[in-house]
């Protein structure tokens, strides 16, 4: 099969949530050995038209981040390269109801990844967009309710979730440096200062915290623990990667989600396969609540309450590995985006013979 993605912004431009959910699943279709082109905006030097790197085509239809110019280009760029489904993203909404036009002369479907509305975008550009795709792939319930306040047919909407490595979780050491940790980027919807004030109520206790992330808000958390008297108790680790991070999930024996905004709350998951008892903070922007079920899993609404549950995990078996979460494997969640793909293309009345 042949996939053409539609995105402006690359993870090489700018690493988000969406543009690194985009490269991962471009990287792992082209690992299956489908072909995969990104139409983007240039990142690589030189006037070279497209650049291969992990065996994607990436294909400049502008030199710079140029949202009219990149939408008014788009159509040319897709009749060229004439994949068999495009997946693009939701933000700008502009850019999926020019891939819309490609779509229709081409007579192939389009599929949107919506992974959150950016407040810069256009309200009514995403009624658009929600309209123009024939599916709509969304990380979570939290996602799909908004995306349906865009006027988007319930019909057209698939859940499809972030992915986690099921076999590093289950080979991977342990390393029990924290009992407690708290990971995610460092900005300003992360809501450290809620994990922190939990942990100052059980200053007179015995436990080590560790907060794995980067980000632009990290002086001012690192400060708030001082100010709270317990940074010499939790770890300020920055980000690391699965293979560094997950040893210590499986070390410790909580993880706490606190965090005002979460499309899908990747290291939660991580967590709670690595036999975390997950603790999430209700926050109405986020859906970490979601991943919660269980005895392994409890809600709060404030520090207060995360304190408690934080004291009442200690009772809690300590636990390395939990199997209810293998439904989120890499290979399976692939597995969904391909057959969202086919169902797309099964729903226009084509079969193609190429998968």
């Amino acid at each position: 099969m042949h996939v053409a993605f539609v995105s402006m912004r690359t993870a090489q431009h700018h690493e988000t949530g969406a543009t690194e959910r985009t490269r991962r699943v471009a990287e792992r279709l082209a690992d299956r050995g489908h072909d995969v082109t990104v139409c983007c905006a240039q990142w690589w030097g030189g006037t070279i038209p497209e650049f291969d790197q992990n065996d994607v085509t990436y294909r400049a239809v502008t030199e710079e981040l140029a949202s009219g110019s990149f939408g008014s280009k788009l159509p040319f760029h897709l009749l060229k390269v004439k994949p068999d489904v495009i997946q693009a993203v939701n933000s700008p909404p502009g850019h999926v109801t020019a891939a819309k036009r490609a779509c229709r002369l081409l007579r192939i479907p389009l599929v949107v990844d919506w992974w959150r509305d950016d407040p810069d975008d256009d309200w009514v550009g995403y009624k658009r967009a929600a309209r123009a795709a024939d599916t709509i792939l969304v990380p979570s319930e939290l996602v799909r309710t908004q995306v349906r306040e865009h006027g988007a047919p319930a019909e057209r909407l698939r859940i499809v979730p972030e992915s986690i490595d099921v076999d590093l979780v289950r080979d991977a050491p342990v390393d029990r440096r924290a009992d407690i940790v708290y990971a995610r980027d460092l900005d300003e919807t992360a809501n450290v200062e809620s994990f922190l004030l939990a942990l100052a109520e059980l200053r007179t206790q015995t436990w080590r915290a560790a907060v794995i992330g980067d980000g632009p808000n990290r002086a001012a958390v690192e400060e708030t623990a001082a100010d709270l008297r317990i940074d010499d108790r939790v770890a300020f680790l920055g980000d690391l990667p699965p293979e560094e991070f997950v040893p210590i999930l499986k070390g410790a024996r909580v993880f706490a989600q606190t965090a005002e905004e979460e499309p899908f709350a990747t290291e939660l998951l991580w967590a709670l396969a690595c036999g975390c008892v997950g603790l999430v903070e209700y926050q109405a922007g986020s859906s970490a609540h979601e991943l919660v079920t269980g005895e392994r899993g409890r809600r709060v609404t404030s520090p207060q309450e995360l304190a408690d549950a934080i004291a009442d995990a200690a009772d809690e078996p300590h636990r390395t590995h939990s199997d209810a979460y293998d439904e989120y494997d890499h290979d399976a969640v692939l597995d969904r985006y391909l057959d969202a793909y086919r169902d797309a293309i099964d729903a226009r009345g084509f079969s193609l013979g190429l998968f």
